[in-house]
């Protein structure tokens, strides 16, 4: 079944039989140095308590999770970095019930802002979740 990350049809229809996609919206970012420690995706006890929260609240049909990194590493460990804060958030959506779509990892491919100052690398560091409804 799709879900609508990419904008494909779903079985869904509206009451005249007229098909409909699902949309995603972007619900939460969690800066990642509040949540894992520097090349960690190990997420604190503290972390995982306001994720639980999170997913028990907002109550949307699914989510996708996207992990991104700034430019400091290589391209290939931001990547698995990235891959790897996602599936610890998945993991604790899913222990709440949550519905997880999909799990993404973008390393440093996907940057919010220019890596030129510990400031804007640290917004790129970062976990967003999108909620599908």
């Amino acid at each position: 079944m799709d879900d609508g990350a990419e904008g494909f049809m779903t079985p869904h229809v509206r009451r005249d039989g007229t098909p409909v996609c699902r949309r995603g919206a972007l619900c939460g970012t969690m800066p990642a140095d509040q949540f894992f420690a520097t090349d960690s995706y190990r997420i604190s006890s503290e972390g995982q308590a306001r994720l639980r929260q999170f997913f028990q609240e907002t109550g949307a049909n699914g989510y996708i999770i996207t992990g991104h990194t700034d430019s400091r590493a290589s391209d290939a460990y931001n990547l698995r970095l990235s891959v790897n804060r996602a599936n610890s958030v998945a993991r604790v959506g899913r222990a709440t019930g949550a519905r997880i779509v999909d799990v993404r990892g973008y390393g440093e491919r996907d940057p919010r802002v220019p890596n030129t100052s510990a400031a804007n690398m640290a917004q790129n560091r970062r976990v967003e979740i999108i909620c599908v409804n």
